[in-house]
């Protein structure tokens, strides 16, 4: 995490009068404007004068001559680490993630996917989702379905709520009575467990039987589907930069799942929410800002969700979103 130095509370006023200000009129902000805001109470020359300072000491940018300033990278993050009391949702967007969860129901893909959408179109900004890895997840419950007399589904439901189908050929001499005896062994056996946690099957003396089950072990070992990744309101990043070459960049980002996956983690990893400008660590992004959170199932951490927008963004809004949606997540995953 980036150490913030500490400022003066006027000068860090003032700061966060610009960055507001910038943030919500997307044009620079100038010493009269932060003379008639409430957050500070001093004349105007003496803002000008300390605005002068922020500027010399890397928090505040003047774009060109007689312009008001910006906020730098360095700006932003004094601005974000100073946000001491988490913000909360607003009365409507609350109501909308309440009723969204009240309501949803299905199988974890579809249920992830819509969950992304809903950050997406509360904030405006890109959201990102890294769903659970499959070799973490649990198995609830795992059996065999023939299909015909030459292939068998393996059919997982795993602890967060995912079901997948595993196709097998079954050998010569495979009957009901053998698909059904192997079914029962492998629940046995991996019921619990985690899909990424097989130990050595152990013969059952029927060749057959044994045959299916090491087909079906070997059906779920070889799962290399990884961490699922859900990217919604990708148009929002053509909205936030006029540059063409910056829209294109971040594009090609979000349209790379193990960059993304890699991205959040890597974040996470440093120990930080909230990932500004370089901070990224991706050149394509150096313009964007990262807000990303954990959610969990049953107290065990199980995935990502976060927001990508513009370094401009409204922090304050974009931190409550991404954790009321994260929490409310982790409820209904772990109430499956």
């Amino acid at each position: 995490m980036p150490e913030t130095e500490t400022l003066s509370t006027r000068k860090a006023a003032i700061l966060r009068a610009v960055v507001e200000g910038y943030i919500s009129t997307s044009r620079p902000v100038g010493s009269t404007y932060v003379t008639r805001s409430s957050v500070v109470n001093v004349s105007s020359a003496t803002v000008r004068k300390e605005m002068l300072a922020l500027e010399d000491e890397g928090y505040l940018h003047q774009p060109h001559t007689s312009a008001g300033r910006i906020p730098t990278e360095k700006g932003y993050r004094q601005f974000v680490d100073a946000l001491v009391e988490p913000t909360e949702l607003g009365v409507p967007e609350a109501r909308q993630v309440s009723a969204f969860f009240d309501e949803a129901h299905g199988e974890i893909e579809r249920l992830l996917g819509h969950t992304t959408e809903l950050l997406a179109n509360l904030t405006r900004h890109t959201a990102l989702l890294v769903g659970p890895g499959s070799e973490l997840a649990e198995i609830r419950s795992v059996q065999l379905v023939a299909i015909n007399p030459h292939v068998a589904l393996v059919v997982v439901v795993t602890a967060d709520g995912r079901v997948d189908k595993h196709p097998i050929e079954l050998p010569v001499g495979a009957d009901g009575p053998a698909v059904e005896a192997a079914s029962r062994t492998i629940a046995a056996r991996l019921t619990g467990t985690k899909l990424g946690s097989f130990t050595a099957d152990e013969p059952s003396g029927d060749a057959v039987v044994d045959s299916i089950v090491s087909s079906a072990l070997v059906a779920l070992a070889s799962d290399d589907s990884g961490s699922p990744v859900f990217v919604e309101g990708a148009s929002h990043v053509a909205e936030a930069f006029d540059a063409i070459e910056t829209v294109r960049g971040v594009l090609a980002v979000l349209e790379k799942q193990f960059v993304v996956v890699s991205l959040v983690r890597d974040v996470l990893d440093r120990g930080m929410r909230v990932a500004i400008g370089t901070e990224t660590g991706s050149e394509s992004l150096n313009e964007c800002s990262l807000i990303v959170t954990e959610y969990s199932v049953d107290g065990e951490a199980a995935g990502s969700i976060g927001l990508l927008g513009p370094t401009r963004m409204n922090y304050p809004q974009a931190i409550a979103a991404v954790a009321a949606v994260g929490r409310e997540l982790s409820s209904r995953l772990s109430e499956q």
